[in-house]
């Protein structure tokens, strides 16, 4: 007798996909699917038919599974398929179930550490009596991924109603803008695509990323906060944030993820451009197709602090105009962002002492480097919040991004290092940190927001969040330094830059700063004021309008200064998305007391409504009505909308709009074919020559016809 040989193998993908929570996956739905979608430390079933019928006496099968191009110890698991088989959450096995003539049916079970990725078969045959093998490669995939529903996995949710958001979700939104005016962008994550697990591979393989290493959720976070961004090592997205984005897509435009994963796949080239939310949506369309519970985080007014003082510093001359670089710190200043997006993920940490598992926060937007490459996290947000920089990684880079102090100094000759501290603002930096609610999802209003500011810090002003602060200090002689300063600071006038209310877009509005002295002395004060314009990584653009003036306050008395900004002054400087910073400076004559302020908001833009006439019905043509109405006193030209859904055949769509008059109705129509049941979710953009980030997005049910 012959060893046996294998006619067929068959993993049923479809089957296997609903205990392991993968049966969204686009391409275990096809007709007849040939790839199998499982998650780890748990079995899968599959069957085997050969050539002749299986003698249980005399044929012996082992499966050798099989991970990267030189497998070992930890990237192969090979067994016996026997029927006494137990299952064990730390090896493979593989139990056989049934024997029907030349078919055999077995359930494979693998370690709950294996090593993620796309896993291949081979079977191996042969006879109790004889040595000679037969050996058939199965040809097709098989990805083992992450399972957060599992005890045992490192990446396990006890919440596990929570996968439904941050693992199965595939849209969602993220905050950006200014304080005052922040909404939710909708993004469109798409991890079940057909083709994001397969460039998920492409680039752990480019990040040259040991396969052994790929089950450690913490290493592989690591990894991919690095490979997102292209700087170290060809990785996804090239980061631009200086508004000439002609020869790319501008990071306003993109609607999801998928657009970008597809480019990097076909052209195996970097993708331009990015800025931090279009990074964080990709980290989430990575970590969550892989097994790796993730949200998306803003943080409005984030540090960058460059000198790892915990401060943020900034410099003003003798006559308090604002220095535009840090003479303490060559290799570049520290900077103030309106907002700055990066990721959570959740994992243990057996790396770290106990009680630092959990949200584990990391950044992909390239900003310093940490070990010497582009790369940021995981840093547990129980250390963040209360100050523990030692630990594993980069925990001050992130502490400083919501919770340094904004300390100002001026240029002063009688002070020992050339600068007397102006004032300092314990209350600026971190004021808020959102997430994405799970369960739910808004697409015009902000229902979905869910504030965590909380889990990053203590409460502003509370004697936590200063302990919390200094315990980071403590450790830093730096910034020991910079906070000793900060202790003896006296002053008898009030200043207080007034709050502006929303500013729609061609509306005027004022800057005013309110004065009180309340010595018993008259006092004279020199002031100036401004309106620029801004990137939203805190890089000046423009000076829209400044006014410089003295004045006199008397003894008890209250003054203002104030300056109006017209829609013609600001209009033709904005830069994208719109953000302007007024900022006020002061100086007293007499007692040399200075202080400064600045203040961020956006100019506010419309949103895209998405309108459908009709009920969708499964595989039925429809038309999506996409309108705005044009908020400037000019013509639009050049006009286009994208849009992006799982829902409809075809995975985006670019749609011309003819130009629009001013303060008309610019609309589109979009004809879409829905191709899936329930809830789908649309998500759109819009730029012309005058006007750009444009958002909007809808959520409709389509019912069966």
């Amino acid at each position: 007798m012959e060893p046996l040989l294998v006619d067929v193998v068959h993993f049923y993908p479809k089957e296997n996909a609903q205990p392991h929570n993968a049966v969204k996956f686009e391409v275990v739905n096809e007709e007849n699917p040939t790839v199998t979608i499982v998650r780890r430390g748990q079995p899968f079933n599959g069957v085997v038919r050969f050539t002749r019928p299986f003698d249980e006496n005399e044929d012996i099968i082992q499966l050798v599974f099989s991970l990267g191009d030189k497998p070992q110890m930890d990237t192969q698991g090979s067994m016996f398929i026997h029927r006494d088989a137990v299952p064990d959450k730390h090896s493979w096995t593989a139990k056989l179930l049934e024997v029907q003539g030349d078919t055999v049916s077995f359930e494979v079970s693998t370690p709950v550490s294996l090593p993620i990725g796309c896993w291949a078969l081979r079977v191996v045959s042969r006879l109790k009596s004889s040595s000679a093998k037969e050996f058939y490669d199965f040809d097709q995939d098989i990805y083992i991924l992450f399972n957060p529903w599992n005890p045992d996995d490192q990446t396990y949710m006890e919440d596990s109603a929570l996968l439904q958001e941050y693992v199965l979700n595939d849209v969602g939104k993220v905050w950006v803008g200014p304080i005052k005016t922040t909404r939710g962008k909708p993004w469109f994550y798409g991890q079940f695509d057909a083709l994001v697990l397969p460039a998920c591979m492409f680039m752990l393989d480019r990040a040259e990323m040991p396969f052994h290493q790929r089950g450690d959720p913490v290493k592989m976070a690591r990894v991919i906060s690095r490979i997102v961004n292209s700087n170290d090592d060809a990785g996804v997205l090239i980061g631009r944030w200086d508004g000439q984005y002609e020869d790319g897509t501008a990071p306003s435009e993109w609607t999801g993820s998928v657009d970008i994963l597809a480019q990097y796949l076909e052209t195996q080239q970097e993708v331009p451009y990015g800025q931090c939310w279009v990074f964080a949506g990709v980290v989430t369309t990575v970590c969550r197709a892989l097994g790796i519970p993730s949200r998306v985080v803003s943080n409005l007014v984030s540090a960058h602090d460059a000198n790892s003082s915990l401060t943020v510093d900034k410099y003003y001359t003798e006559t308090m105009e604002e220095l535009d670089y840090d003479p303490n710190n060559p290799a570049g200043a520290d900077s103030i962002w309106n907002y700055h997006v990066w990721n959570d993920v959740w994992m243990a940490r057996p790396d770290l002492p106990p009680g630092y598992g959990g949200w584990q926060a990391i950044d992909a937007t390239p900003q310093e480097t940490s070990s010497g490459m582009y790369q940021c996290g995981p840093a547990p947000l129980e250390a963040i919040k209360q100050g523990v920089i030692g630990l594993g990684y980069d925990v001050e880079f992130m502490l400083s991004s919501v919770n340094a102090d904004l300390m100002r100094w001026r240029k002063d000759p009688d002070a020992e290092s050339g600068y007397s501290m102006v004032d300092t603002n314990n209350y600026h930096i971190g004021r808020m940190v959102l997430t994405k609610k799970p369960y739910v999802f808004d697409p015009l209003g902000d229902e979905d927001r869910q504030i965590i500011t909380t889990e990053y810090k203590h409460s502003e002003g509370t004697a936590s969040e200063r302990l919390a602060l200094m315990n980071g200090v403590r450790y830093s002689e730096r910034a020991k330094r910079y906070y000793a300063v900060a202790a003896n600071l006296s002053s008898d006038i009030s200043f207080k830059l007034r709050d502006i209310d929303t500013v729609h877009i061609g509306q005027d509005f004022r800057v005013t700063v309110d004065i009180e002295n309340k010595s018993n002395e008259g006092r004279n004060i020199k002031a100036a004021l401004s309106a620029t314009s801004v990137f939203y990584n805190g890089v000046k653009s423009e000076v829209v309008k400044k006014v410089e003036g003295k004045l006199f306050v008397g003894p008890g008395k209250r003054e203002q200064v104030s300056i109006p900004v017209k829609a013609e002054d600001y209009m033709p400087k904005l830069v994208e998305y719109c953000n302007m910073k007024i900022s006020a400076m002061a100086i007293v004559d007499e007692t040399k007391q200075s202080w400064a302020d600045d203040d961020d908001f956006q100019v506010l833009k419309p949103n895209i409504t998405i309108k459908f006439n009709e009920d969708l019905i499964l595989g039925e043509p429809a038309t999506a009505h996409l309108s705005f109405v044009n908020p400037l006193g000019r013509a639009l030209t050049g006009c286009e909308f994208r849009v992006t859904s799982s829902g409809m055949v075809g995975r985006s769509l670019r749609l011309a709009a003819p130009d629009a008059a001013p303060h008309a109705l610019v609309s589109a129509e979009l004809p879409v074919q829905p191709k899936k049941l329930g809830t789908i979710n649309f998500v759109a953009t819009f730029k012309s020559a005058e006007l750009k980030d444009i958002n909007g997005a809808s959520s409709v049910e389509v019912l069966e016809g």
